[in-house]
């Protein structure tokens, strides 16, 4: 069940990406700075690659917002690719530009090549590669920037912090790590955790298997390319439950608890604590070391395509994840307090 959900199209040296974006509640203050202020630390962090130094994301809002304002209508939002110049006949609509300029037909192992190729009986992995690419995450932020507007009306505000960049746990050591594995022409993967603070209790819901917000949350943060593990407050491998469970007390009457390690979530439903979700993000598939494959067309050995790609993007990542997120939380709340104006919601939801 979604209150507020989203499309986004695109591919990764296509024109633009776009997201049209239904549910959200009319009067909800539009600050177009804030989204590409998010746009922006999407495209930084240490070990970005050369398409970062390229493009300029920045959104135009094409529909549902007036005077800064929502008006109940669905909004579209474009991010335009500044590196389509390169590549208008490459990726034309038109049959009359077909090249097969840029094409490829060698897998890349660790990406959607292989299996994408197989399921949409594609031979040029180019038709797989571009809606595959993490390019696309840019319009998710974008959305994901509107649905954070939607949570600050309501004083829900969130962070993502790198907790660690392949075997180093110290920022100090994250630079370090990251230019050994630029040398080596490798890539490099990391942890990093997203905080939100200030939930109402009771988002969520444990009557069906499909409802709890852990789950939710846990699909809207696994399916962010190269995520390969999602946890929820702390990994009770090593815990007793004596010591890992967040045990009630008493404060001048009111309910409160000394630890979190639950991540602010029991049965599916929020409980008030701070939401901890923590993600492992693989080291980036794409590196100047190749790596052993196979040709499609020949089925012949060869060694893996290579394309413009990162050394590390778990920053990066963590932004991304940070906007899956705040997209999860708002539909929840939607569900959860309803409005179809900012001023009913929060009614709803401060009374």
């Amino acid at each position: 069940m979604e209150k507020f959900r989203f499309l986004t199209s695109g591919e990764s040296h296509g024109k633009c990406l776009t997201a049209i974006i239904e549910g959200v509640p009319a009067g909800v203050s539009i600050d177009t700075d804030f989204i590409n202020s998010e746009l922006k630390r999407r495209q930084q962090g240490y070990g970005r690659g050369g398409r970062m130094q390229i493009e300029n994301d920045t959104v135009e809002i094409t529909s549902g917002v007036r005077f800064g304002k929502t008006i109940g209508s669905p909004i579209t939002l474009v991010v335009k690719n500044k590196d389509f110049e390169n590549w208008q006949k490459i990726m034309s609509v038109s049959p009359d530009d077909s090249t097969d300029d840029k094409s490829f037909s060698v897998y890349r192992p660790g990406h959607a090549d292989y299996a994408g190729s197989v399921k949409y009986n594609q031979t040029d992995l180019r038709n797989i590669l571009e809606r595959s690419s993490a390019r696309k995450t840019a319009i998710e932020v974008a959305v994901g920037a509107v649905a954070k507007l939607l949570l600050k009306e309501l004083n829900i505000e969130g962070k993502s912090e790198v907790l660690q960049i392949g075997k180093a746990c110290c920022p100090d050591k994250f630079h370090q790590e990251i230019d050994t594995t630029k040398e080596n022409g490798d890539s490099v993967g990391g942890k990093f955790v997203v905080v939100y603070k200030n939930l109402p209790i009771g988002l969520g819901s444990y009557v069906h298997w499909d409802r709890g917000i852990d789950g939710r949350l846990a699909q809207a943060v696994m399916s962010i390319p190269g995520i390969k593990v999602v946890e929820i407050g702390d990994n009770p491998l090593g815990f007793c439950g004596s010591e890992y469970h967040d045990e009630f007390a008493l404060h001048d009457c009111k309910i409160e608890r000394q630890t979190n390690h639950a991540g602010g979530i029991e049965g599916g439903i929020t409980n008030g604590q701070d939401l901890v979700v923590s993600a492992v993000m693989k080291p980036i598939p794409t590196m100047l070391k190749p790596l052993k494959s196979v040709d499609l067309k020949t089925n012949e050995e060869a060694q893996a395509h290579y394309e413009r790609s990162d050394v590390c993007a778990v920053e990066s990542c963590s932004v991304v994840a940070e906007s899956r997120i705040a997209w999860v939380l708002a539909n929840e709340i939607l569900l959860k307090y309803g409005g179809d104006c900012i001023e009913e919601l929060k009614h709803n939801y401060f009374k």
